[in-house]
């Protein structure tokens, strides 16, 4: 079963065997080389004399509320982590890297990755400007940097908005079949002219003639609301999926501005306000990266 990284930090690790409770989940120790995650790193009481790791493969199971180890023995320190020091020196974080294409397209920022069996980083989630979400899995991944993660396909194709589905509004703002009918009844009512007396027969059809042509560029003339472009169309679409996902949410990291104006703090449920001053400070894409 895939793990979301949110899923594994912030758990307690548990000793099965001493029933003991060994410190917080704190990081992801990622091996960029293999795709992997190596080791978890933990905070405990004793965290200002140093990094401690637990081993990934040490792990028993992560669970809702624990991470369950064998015993404490399988924590290491510095001192005995020495096969981790490259990794720990690289630093390499994934979440919030630029995900772009080989050709050079940025399809969006990386906000979360799935964890599979043994550690492996089996795909990646994406969030665009827009906000519009997408997936990519391991083997599209060619390389994972510090700051930014190469990608080998375009991956608009997997974009999980419906974009592209808007055309059946279009369709039903534009009825062709009402101006046939709405001509037939201009012309019904057009021939005023058998009310008024007509002296001779030779007027009578000079009258009609005239009523005829002033009436003709009157009969397409039906007033209706110019049909939204697909593209606007898709744009509000999309901001309102997103609106929907966003509200309720949790917020796990501050967001705030280059300025240091604070537009949702940690712990506080996404509201309305919340998401009208992030789209007013252009901060949505940060908003969407940093709730859970």
């Amino acid at each position: 079963m895939l793990k979301k990284s949110v899923e594994i930090l912030n758990l307690p690790i548990i000793s099965i065997t001493e029933g003991r409770e060994l410190g917080t989940s704190k990081s992801l120790l990622i091996d960029a080389k293999n795709g992997v995650v190596a080791a978890i790193t933990i905070e405990d009481e004793d965290w200002y004399r140093g990094v401690k790791l637990l081993p990934y493969s040490s792990v028993i199971a992560i669970g809702a509320d624990a991470v369950t180890i064998t015993n404490s023995e399988n924590i290491l320190t510095l001192e005995d982590a020495s096969d981790y020091e490259t990794m720990l020196d690289a630093n390499v974080r994934i979440i919030g890297t630029k995900a772009i294409t080989k050709t050079g397209t940025i399809q969006g920022k990386v906000s979360e990755i799935f964890v599979g069996e043994g550690g492996r980083i089996e795909k990646c989630a994406l969030i665009d400007e827009g906000g519009a979400a997408a997936e990519i899995s391991a083997d599209q991944i060619s390389i994972f940097g510090k700051q930014v993660t190469v990608i080998d396909a375009d991956v608009e194709a997997e974009k999980k908005t419906e974009e592209l589905i808007v055309h059946e509004p279009i369709v039903e703002a534009a009825p062709v079949e009402e101006i046939p009918a709405a001509a037939e009844e201009s012309a019904e009512e057009a021939p005023v002219a058998e009310e008024e007396p007509a002296v001779e027969e030779v007027a009578e059809e000079v009258v009609v003639e005239e009523v005829v042509e002033e009436t003709e560029p009157e009969i397409p003339v039906i007033k209706e609301t110019p049909a939204e472009s697909p593209e606007s169309a898709a744009d509000r679409a999309t901001e309102e999926r997103h609106r929907r996902f966003l509200l309720g949410k949790k917020v796990v990291r501050p967001v705030t501005t280059a300025s240091g104006f604070v537009i949702a703090e940690m712990g506080a449920t996404v509201t309305e306000e919340i998401l009208q001053k992030a789209k007013l400070a252009n901060k949505i894409v940060d908003l969407s990266m940093n709730v859970q």
